[in-house]
């Protein structure tokens, strides 16, 4: 299947729109699990088999395994995730944006090497950029659009022809950039006005939508602004919130619980 087939195969065999972020930062890591050689990959995978029941997807951020030289510890982990969870789609959170030469080797990296479903990019360099990752013809792009960070103001607010850059980054992508049909776009939970706009330009494509949990985003509003017809349409990532329940011994369930919280109160805002 396709990034968005499975996706959409998710959404309806787990009820769930719930993405959960996988972003292991050492210090918070429990203290039984900090002093392995492989803390990063027991700690995800442990909070993954905790989570599975309740996601729709997971996303590791690369960067906080690259920084510690952790990387082989993330392709175990999405591994694990792809032998355990078949059909849990794994989005590699990369946020890639290069020229095209160089971007064929981030594809590589992410579909290749790392053997992710999706990947994260910035379509700040345009169209060349993100060429490479689409003749991967079944793999997953998805383009930051409107980022939930305060800072995402200072660009993706400017006008250009009457509307703001983040609303051409949406035509773009639901239009001529969408090659293979596999194109998704990230927009913020922090802002849900900005999510309505989106959705009403891409119509049904997928939305990635950081923000609630730890950075405070509305659950009700982003899911009355960013949901589909059929009451899917969305990744509604939550990282920290999660995976730092607990940081004792307990972290498995505390983890669990709070997933499932999110899940309902995500389902009960899309009226199931």
């Amino acid at each position: 299947m396709t990034f968005i087939e499975s996706l959409k195969q998710r959404w309806n065999q787990s009820r769930s729109l719930l993405c959960v972020g996988l972003d292991p930062d050492i210090n918070r890591i429990p203290e039984s699990i900090r002093n392995s050689k492989t803390c990063f990959y027991d700690f995800c995978t442990a909070i993954v088999d905790a989570t599975a029941q309740y996601a729709c997807s997971f996303k590791p951020q690369i960067a906080y395994f690259a920084s510690r030289a952790a990387e082989s510890e993330l392709e175990g982990i999405i591994e694990y995730i792809h032998k355990n969870y078949p059909d849990i789609p794994v989005i590699l959170d990369a946020k890639r944006g290069d020229i095209g030469s160089t971007a064929k080797h981030y594809a590589k990296e992410a579909f290749e090497r790392f053997q992710a479903d999706a990947v994260t990019l910035s379509p700040y360099m345009g169209f060349d950029s993100v060429e490479p990752y689409l003749e991967y013809e079944d793999k997953g792009a998805i383009l930051l659009c409107r980022t939930s960070n305060r800072g995402g103001n200072d660009i993706q607010m400017l006008q250009v022809d009457g509307k703001p850059i983040y609303q051409r980054v949406a035509e773009l992508a639901s239009g001529p950039w969408n090659l293979n049909g596999q194109l998704g776009l990230v927009v913020g939970a922090t802002y849900p006005n900005e999510i309505a706009q989106v959705r009403a330009i891409v119509g049904d494509m997928p939305l990635l939508v950081p923000g609630v949990g730890a950075q405070g985003g509305d659950i009700n509003a982003c899911v009355n602004a960013g949901i589909t017809a059929d009451r899917c349409g969305m990744m509604i990532n939550s990282s920290r919130a999660i995976l730092y329940a607990s940081s004792g011994e307990d972290f498995r369930e505390a983890a669990a619980n709070v997933a499932k919280q999110t899940r309902d109160a995500i389902n009960t805002a899309r009226g199931l």
